[in-house]
C-alpha cells in the first residue's frame, strides 16, 4: 500500500469540513479552505448583459435542445483544453454502457500503464480492481487521470485504440477543430476549440446517467476509505448547475465546460485559456446569467392535423403526425404562432413516414422554423387481386 493512503483519513475529515478538493485538484490549482467568500460572489455578481472582455482565449455559450449559439469569442480557434478533453472520454463510456456493451457494475482490473499516470488522479494501484461506477465517478468528479486510462483499456482494449474512436467520434459530431492525442488531456499536442467543446458536451448532455456523476459535490470511493470533492465549484454554488468538466495545465491555463439548467432550458457555456480558476468562473457565470436572463426554451403546441383523403387507396384518407419542436426565443418577444402547409389530397400509395406538408412556426415576421408532417399509416395503392378480394367477401357473404 501506498504510504499516501495512511493520510486518508485526516484529509478526508478535512475535506469535509471545509470542502476543499484535497485529493484529486486538478494540476497547480489551489482553492481556499473556505468557501464563503465565492458564495457571496456567485450570488451577488448578476450579470444579465454580456460587455467587456471576459478574460478568457476563447468563449462560447450554447443553448442544448437547439444548438444555437447565443455568444461567441474566438471559438474556432485551436488551443489545448487540458481535461475537458475527458468529456469526450466520458461520451464513449456512457455510449459503451448505454449501448450495452459494458455496465456500472462491471470490475476493472487496473494495469500497470493505467497506474503510471500522473497529474490529477486517485491513485489507482496496478492489479487493483476497481467498479465501472467508480471509475467514471472518479473520471468525472476528480478528473482522474489514472481512472480514464482504466476505462479506455477495458472497453476498447487499449488507449491507443480508445483515442482512434475519440477522433472518430469527433468527426461524427463535426468537431473540425479538434486532434485528440489521450485520453486525459495532458498536455502533449493535442487541441480542440470552445466550440467543438461545446458540442461534444452537447452530445454527452443526452446521455442522462452522466447526471448522477456531474452533479455530485464531495463523495468517497473504496468503501468510503478515499474522499472526492468536485472541481467543479459551479456545481455547488450556482443555481441549476449539473456540469460538466473543468482543466488545467500550464498550457492549456484554466479552462471548462460549464452546464445548467433552469426552466427547461439547458445552457452550455464553455470557456478556454482563463489566467486564473476565479476568472474562470466568473466567465461562464457570466455568460450562464446572460442566456438565462435573456432566453426561454418554449415547446408551442401542435395545431390540429385532421386526416388527409388519399386518392386510389385500399383507405379514403390517412392519418397525419409531427412532432413538437424546442423553440429558442428571446423573452417578451411575443407569441408564437403555427401556420399548417398541407395538400387538398394525396395519391396512394403512401409509405408510414412519408413527409406529406410542414408546420411552419413564426414569431412576428421572423420564421422560427419548420417542421414536418407526416403520414401516420401506410395506405397501399388499389390494385384489381384487392378489389377482386372485395367482390368475393361480399358475395360469400350472402351464401
Amino acid at each position: 500500500m501506498k504510504p499516501f493512503k495512511i493520510l486518508i483519513p485526516f484529509a478526508l475529515v478535512f475535506a469535509l469540513l471545509f470542502g476543499t478538493p484535497v485529493f484529486a485538484t486538478e494540476q497547480g490549482s489551489i482553492y481556499p479552505p473556505a468557501f464563503e467568500a465565492f458564495e457571496e460572489w456567485m450570488e451577488s455578481t448578476p450579470a444579465a448583459t454580456l460587455t467587456g472582455d471576459l478574460g478568457c482565449k476563447a468563449a462560447l455559450l450554447m443553448e442544448a435542445s437547439t444548438g444555437r449559439v447565443l455568444y461567441k469569442s474566438n471559438e474556432t480557434e485551436h488551443l489545448p483544453i487540458a481535461s475537458v478533453t475527458k468529456i469526450m472520454s466520458t461520451l464513449l463510456v456512457a455510449e459503451a454502457i448505454d449501448g450495452g456493451k459494458i455496465t456500472e457494475n462491471d470490475m476493472v482490473t487496473v494495469s500497470a500503464y493505467a497506474a503510471s499516470m500522473g497529474g490529477s488522479q486517485v491513485f489507482l494501484e496496478a492489479g487493483e480492481q476497481m467498479s465501472v461506477d467508480e471509475l467514471l465517478k472518479c473520471l468525472i468528479v476528480v478528473s482522474a487521470n489514472d481512472a480514464a486510462v482504466a476505462l479506455a483499456e477495458h472497453i476498447y482494449g487499449s488507449a491507443d485504440s480508445f483515442i482512434a474512436a475519440m477522433n472518430s467520434r469527433a468527426d461524427e459530431l463535426g468537431m473540425e477543430n479538434t486532434e485528440f492525442v489521450n485520453t486525459t488531456g495532458l498536455d502533449d499536442g493535442g487541441y480542440s476549440s470552445a466550440l467543438d467543446v461545446a458540442l461534444m458536451t452537447r452530445e454527452l448532455l443526452t446521455h442522462p446517467l452522466i447526471f448522477k456523476y456531474t452533479t455530485i459535490w464531495m463523495d468517497t470511493i473504496r468503501n468510503g476509505a478515499f474522499g472526492l470533492s468536485n472541481t467543479n465549484r459551479l456545481v455547488r454554488f450556482y443555481k441549476g448547475a449539473n456540469g460538466m468538466k473543468t482543466g488545467f495545465t500550464t498550457e492549456a491555463m484554466y479552462c471548462v465546460s460549464a452546464t445548467a439548467e433552469r426552466d427547461g432550458m439547458q445552457l452550455i457555456a464553455v470557456v478556454l485559456g482563463s489566467p486564473t480558476s476565479d476568472k474562470r468562473f466568473g466567465a461562464a457565470k457570466q455568460m450562464l446569467d446572460f442566456g438565462f436572463a435573456n432566453y426561454a426554451v418554449k415547446v408551442p403546441e401542435l395545431p390540429v392535423l385532421e386526416e388527409l383523403a388519399v386518392k386510389g387507396g385500399r383507405e379514403k384518407s390517412v392519418a397525419l403526425a409531427a412532432t413538437s419542436p424546442s423553440l429558442l426565443t428571446e423573452k417578451g418577444t411575443g407569441e408564437i404562432k403555427a401556420a399548417v402547409e398541407l395538400p387538398e389530397n394525396l395519391t396512394a400509395p403512401v409509405k408510414e413516414g412519408e413527409k406529406v406538408g410542414e408546420i411552419i412556426y413564426s414569431l412576428g415576421e421572423k420564421e422560427l422554423c419548420r417542421v414536418d408532417i407526416t403520414a401516420a399509416k401506410e395506405v397501399k395503392t388499389v390494385s384489381f387481386s384487392f378489389v377482386l378480394g372485395l367482390v368475393w367477401k361480399k358475395i360469400l357473404s350472402f351464401v
